[in-house]
């Protein structure tokens, strides 16, 4: 059984040690959506993760989902990701920019847009918004030749993110975002080639993913699935069949990983595992979830074929993550409260393990 702290040849890049920062939101860009440079040092603290994936940043205005987001579509969003890039390379660390359309998931007070989604079928639940959470509106649906320029979209964002100096980009296929509404099987009611059938549903993750590998390379494209999951009401009845397709269709694009949720039982991660033929990250608690994974999880996941372990609770709230997994130290717990409030609180103050004599 590998380590979780070999090192792991991934794309063009060589990771350290197996763990993953995984993607989390923190809503702490600037107004338009501007990297910071507090986001600079937060990325910066946790550079000896094996790799780390950003939060979700927005590909286009439409695909915005929550106010206080980061984005990658216009020049002065680019160039604000510099600063992060160049923090984390000189710490050591690998850096990909999870591309990341909302879809469905969005307000038009957040966007000055109507959300755009595969059918006219609203989320459940309510969206943040400048003025409080909301309830998600009902989307516009998209024509069927509409469909493409929400695909370039990630291919898009991802040209400019390898040019803002990003190592790669990780395509936001999970959790009830766009991908995974036109994934679901209650989501996404098209007729046309991009609905009904199994195959029809994964053309769009598919030609996203396609698009994204022309654009900046195989070794630079990942993807992650949530299978099964069911956030913001979002529906696969048959998450098996849906995921084992997907993944055999990806596995002709090469991409650098998969990352997949621990959304659904361990069987059928299992079986994904044994279709998928390349790197496979495994996350594995549900998003959201209050339990942080730890070694013991890390080890279980490894010993069942995964190549890398994502950490999100935990790397957010110990940036020296990886210090305390290999010597048995103590995680500290993260602070709920200051997730989404903005501000340096809770998001540069967590301290390094404090040795005591």
């Amino acid at each position: 059984m590998p380590s979780l702290f070999s090192s792991y040849r991934l794309g063009g890049l060589t990771l350290p040690n197996r763990t993953v920062m995984a993607p989390m939101s923190r809503v702490r860009a600037a107004v338009g959506g501007l990297a910071t440079p507090s986001m600079a040092a937060y990325y910066a603290q946790r550079a000896t993760a094996g790799l780390i994936v950003t939060e979700g940043v927005q590909p286009s205005q439409v695909g915005q989902s929550n106010p206080g987001t980061p984005g990658l579509h216009t020049d002065e969003q680019t160039d604000s990701w510099r600063q992060v890039t160049d923090a984390v390379h000189t710490n050591g660390g690998r850096l990909f920019a999870q591309i990341m359309h909302g879809g469905r998931v969005s307000h038009h007070e957040t966007t000055g847009l109507q959300p755009v989604g595969p059918s006219a079928v609203p989320g459940e639940g309510s969206v943040f918004t400048p003025s409080g959470p909301r309830p998600m509106p009902v989307p516009r649906a998209l024509a069927t030749d509409e469909v493409p320029e929400q695909v370039m979209s990630y291919a898009h964002a991802a040209r400019r993110a390898v040019d803002a100096g990003f190592d790669g980009v990780e395509l936001h296929g999970a959790n009830g975002y766009l991908i995974s509404q036109f994934l679901s099987s209650n989501a996404n009611l098209r007729e046309d080639r991009y609905g009904g059938s199994i195959a029809g549903r994964i053309r769009f993750a598919v030609e996203a993913a396609a698009a994204t590998v022309e654009a900046v390379g195989a070794a630079r494209t990942g993807i992650r699935l949530s299978p099964g999951g069911g956030i913001w009401g979002v529906v696969e009845d048959d998450a098996a069949e849906l995921n084992t397709a997907l993944l055999t269709e990806l596995a002709r694009l090469d991409l650098a990983y998969v990352h997949l949720e621990g959304t659904t039982d361990e069987e059928t991660l299992i079986r994904l595992r044994e279709t998928w033929p390349g790197a496979l990250v495994v996350s594995p608690t549900l998003p959201g979830g209050a339990q942080q994974t730890g070694r013991a999880e890390a080890d279980h996941w490894l010993d069942l074929g995964a190549d890398l372990i994502a950490f999100g609770r935990a790397f957010l709230a110990n940036p020296d993550l990886v210090e305390r997994l290999r010597s048995g130290l103590p995680l500290a717990p993260a602070d709920e409260n200051t997730f989404y409030q903005g501000g340096d609180a809770g998001y540069l103050t967590y301290p390094a393990y404090q040795h005591t004599a």
